[in-house]
């Protein structure tokens, strides 16, 4: 099969189109996945980077999201036949083999069936950020109705899904956006107050905008001092929830001062800490959400699709920072 390996840590040109055996069912619950599309996430850019978490294992194949349809099953998969369509988030770490591929094997306990309103790119580009965004509100924030939240980088992969799920909860938000054309976009997901971050102080908006009391749930998707930042705009004893790890010289005197809870989300830790019974959650996040998706309560913003041999000039576009949305590899056509 035709498959993108990583060949070193490096710069985007270390990923090439090569041939591959195709991979096999090793386990009566395993599946095999012709995959039509893969998602392409910032954690694909560091691993890419820096080097996977199995260094011993290179070369690698990226891609912890996929979608594609169900060619053979394991003698003990129950819940999926072959031609169903299915989408999930698993393998792409650097120990088994990702969704920069046509075929994978997943267990059929961490897959999803594929949202039937998305096509294959759609759905491809969302299983990470729908759980990442599920898990930090819901279940880190303990976000319920009535609560007022700030989102950071709202027109962004995770925060365009996080916002849809906090008025889903029906929760009031506030989101910082960079330009007027995120801002509108926002405000169709349901965000109730765009704040233009490189403009106004974002703290002191949300103060003002919460009646200087502060948020009770902030959702820090971008990290750095943003994440420090970001203390006093929440209420005494509120929460506040990041996916990125704090700078080593972060002053956490407010935060403390306020008793602020803080949070970290990693929709990754099933994964690495082989955590089946977390993995399966993560599946019925992704059941749930296909249900919301398809009952048009919830949408997935895809800005970009590439063929599987330009996965580099993914990597270049997310790298650059520039695109609201997600990317995916259109595997079909490539």
């Amino acid at each position: 099969m035709k498959a993108v390996l990583m060949t070193a840590a490096g710069n985007p040109e270390v990923l090439q189109l090569q041939e591959v055996p195709e991979p096999t069912i090793q386990k009566d619950t395993e599946i095999l996945v012709r995959l039509h599309a893969a998602g392409v996430n910032p954690i694909d850019t560091k691993l890419r980077q820096r080097g996977t978490f199995y260094p011993e294992k290179m070369p690698a194949i990226l891609g912890c999201d996929g979608a594609g349809e169900v060619v053979a099953v394991g003698n003990s998969v129950r819940r999926f036949r072959e031609g169903d369509r299915v989408y999930f988030c698993q393998g792409g770490l650097g120990d088994r083999t990702g969704n920069y591929a046509e075929y994978t094997v997943v267990d059929e306990r961490f897959v999803a069936r594929k949202p039937e309103s998305l096509s294959f790119a759609e759905a491809a580009a969302a299983p990470l950020v729908l759980i990442t965004a599920w898990e930090a509100l819901y279940d880190r924030g303990r976000l319920e109705a009535g609560r007022k939240v700030l989102i950071h980088a709202g027109a962004g992969g995770v925060g365009h899904v996080a916002i849809q799920l906090a008025k889903l909860q029906g929760a009031e938000v506030c989101t910082t956006v960079s330009s007027a054309q995120k801002a509108d976009f926002v405000r169709q997901l349901g965000a109730d107050y765009p704040i233009f971050y490189q403009q106004t102080d974002f703290a002191a908006a949300a103060l003002a905008w919460s009646q200087g009391e502060g948020v009770d749930l902030a959702f820090d998707t971008v990290g750095g001092e943003t994440f420090s930042q970001t203390f006093s705009a929440v209420r005494v004893y509120g929460d506040l929830v990041t996916i990125l790890e704090p700078d080593a010289n972060t002053s956490w005197k407010i935060a403390r001062n306020r008793n602020l809870r803080i949070s970290f989300e990693l929709m990754l830790t099933p994964m690495l800490q082989g955590i089946a019974a977390e993995q399966q959650a993560q599946a019925k996040i992704l059941e749930q959400c296909a249900r919301l998706i398809d009952e048009g309560k919830l949408k997935i913003n895809l800005s970009h699709t590439f063929p599987l041999a330009e996965a580099a000039t993914a990597h270049q576009l997310l790298a650059s920072g520039s695109i609201g949305g997600k990317i995916a590899l259109d595997i079909a056509r490539s």
